[in-house]
């Protein structure tokens, strides 16, 4: 309605600068012509980056967490982060870029490092797959468990957390070096690409898996 009303006083000026008598219904039919030639200037969607290059990252190895549910493989959950996002001293996460975050990656219980091979965002619980982001319940709150894909922009208020519900990433080794390369969908049906080149830290969670919570997500996440 302000554009409209923008528009109108910009038209009205026109008329005035070229000193076109407003008589009868002319003037208004000239100055309605004017307004709908103008037309809407619709802003455009906000656009997230579909094809981040993560610059660092870490992996954590929890072993056969879910054997109490019958699931015997290990798991193992993976975080990837872009441009200018680091972890400081004390813990929190500080910039801007995607934080890729795959909390449970099944392998099997013979390994401890996600093995080079295609990993496939699945439910099943079986080898090779990543759990799918979801919303869950558990102990009245509401958590985003999974995969998901986190935005810190630099305009905050777009600043949001995406589920990965779909897709694979391919995991391929060269002597130390690790080159992840992702193709998801999120939960808004969007393409998420990605990838990254590099060493890759473990840090072994095995031995802290009777205390941890039952959602061992990072507790990097604002809440949105």
């Amino acid at each position: 309605m302000k554009q409209s009303l923008n528009k109108i006083k910009e038209s009205l000026q026109i008329i005035r600068f070229l000193k076109f008598p407003l008589q009868g219904g002319v003037g208004f039919l000239i100055l309605l012509f004017m307004v709908s030639c103008a037309g809407n200037n619709p802003i455009p969607p906000y656009v997230y980056e579909a094809n981040p290059h993560y610059s660092f990252g870490y992996a954590e190895f929890f072993g056969p967490y879910y054997n109490r549910y019958g699931n015997p493989n290990n798991v193992v959950s993976l975080s990837l982060f872009s441009d200018s996002l680091k972890i400081t001293k004390d813990g929190s996460l500080v910039g801007y870029g995607q934080y890729l975050f795959l909390e449970d990656i099944f392998i099997s219980a013979e390994s401890s490092e996600l093995p080079a091979g295609t990993y496939t965002i699945d439910s099943t619980g079986l080898k090779n797959t990543v759990a799918p982001g979801l919303n869950d319940t558990i102990d009245d709150e509401v958590y985003i468990l999974g995969a998901t894909i986190s935005y810190y922009e630099k305009n905050t208020t777009k600043s949001t957390l995406k589920r990965i519900t779909s897709g694979t990433f391919n995991l391929a080794k060269t002597g130390g070096m690790v080159t992840i390369t992702c193709d998801f969908k999120t939960a808004d049906n969007k393409d998420l690409d990605g990838s990254f080149t590099g060493e890759l830290t473990y840090y072994d969670r095995s031995l802290d898996i009777t205390r941890l919570p039952v959602n061992k997500r990072t507790r990097f996440l604002k809440p949105w």
